[in-house]
């Protein structure tokens, strides 16, 4: 399995929430050799990889969907209405390439359009265009009707059209739905470690659904695993572009991001020494990091009588636009701190984590 194609694939490929089918598809390829798969009604895709004991049990989540755009109806001249699906900044769009997808598999291009800068008015120059005033042109005319030439219709998904691009450092990659494909392969390649060396516990490692709505998948995920201990692997955000004040400790090539709060979860304070101190031990670069928002970690810490649970990162720019930007360095770092927790967290650990 060579790295880079498989985020490529993974980044490339279509699955707004609710619509993770491909993606799912991908991650099952990529298990079923070397796990026992399940599948959640909502879903999510499950791989099982049983160690030397059944517990505890560590449950990794990532999320398979991405942010798009939904259709939501035609106009009779053509243009198509859409609604955002997960969290957009409305200045990022016109002009945004994307790719709709029709009830028959068929990928149609199209772009964001609105009133070009010559039209505005004075007033509406000075605004952030509302997403309800803007439209997908497909390339409507007077007698091409897309409803009916390319059997699009409301409820039909739509992506970002985004490129896997290698930067010309060497080190950096750019690509649409790193949030949260890069978790989806880190998942791939945690497996691929797992079964080079026996481990003290039973992992469980998670693509969930619709987490950019709701956190919904991880919910059921955690439901059906019924975890000891719970881990998110997702993006982190970087504060080292222009517009951000002072040294950026949350950067590319700053190794793992450890979330310390999040709006959904306080992380387990012991979990969380536990997975710096195994950094530290085994040079490691780390940092700390905190969001607005939530990771799939906010649903699976309540799962039950509760689930010491901690987000990892790696960071990224442009979180949540058309393409992101991140480090293959910190990927790395971030494998391998994974490979680690599950090498050392056996069940007298996780006696002194609950202690």
């Amino acid at each position: 399995m060579e790295r880079i194609e498989l985020l490529k694939e993974l980044t490339e490929g279509f699955g707004i929430s609710g619509y993770e089918a491909e993606i799912r598809e991908t991650l099952k390829k990529y298990f079923s050799s070397r796990a026992e798969v399940i599948q959640d009604r909502l879903g999510s895709i499950i791989a099982k990889k049983k160690g030397t004991a059944d517990s505890p049990k560590i449950m990794f989540a990532a999320h398979m969907d991405e942010i798009g755009f939904m259709v939501k109806e035609i106009s009779k001249e053509g243009f198509i209405k859409f609604l955002p699906v997960g969290g957009w900044w409305q200045g990022n769009l016109p002009g945004l390439r994307v790719w709709i997808k029709n009830s028959k598999g068929d990928t149609i291009p199209g772009v964001i359009g609105m009133k070009p800068i010559h039209e505005l008015t004075p007033e509406e120059a000075k605004k952030i265009p509302e997403i309800e005033k803007m439209y997908i042109d497909v390339g409507a005319t007077g007698n091409f009707n897309p409803q009916e030439k390319m059997k699009i219709r409301p409820g039909d998904p739509v992506i970002p059209d985004g490129k896997f691009e290698s930067l010309a450092n060497g080190e950096l990659y750019m690509a649409k739905a790193w949030d949260d494909r890069v978790g989806c392969a880190l998942l791939v390649e945690l497996l691929n470690n797992l079964t080079a060396f026996e481990h003290p516990n039973t992992v469980y490692l998670a693509g969930t659904a619709q987490e950019e709505v709701g956190l919904r998948g991880a919910r059921t995920a955690a439901f059906t695993v019924e975890p000891d201990i719970g881990f998110a692997l997702d993006v982190s955000i970087c504060r080292d572009t222009p517009g951000n004040e002072g040294e950026a400790k949350e950067k590319l090539g700053a190794g793992a991001a450890i979330l310390i709060y999040d709006s959904t979860m306080i992380p387990h304070i012991k979990l969380r020494d536990f997975v710096c101190e195994l950094a530290e031990l085994n040079n490691i670069p780390y940092h700390f990091t905190s969001l607005k928002g939530g990771y799939d970690t906010g649903v699976i810490h309540i799962s039950k009588s509760g689930v010491p649970s901690l987000a990892i990162g790696v960071p990224c720019r442009y979180v949540h636009s058309g393409a992101g930007i991140i480090s293959i360095k910190d990927y790395e770092n971030v494998l391998n701190l994974l490979t680690l927790i599950v090498k050392h967290l056996n069940q007298d650990v996780m006696a002194q984590l609950i202690k």
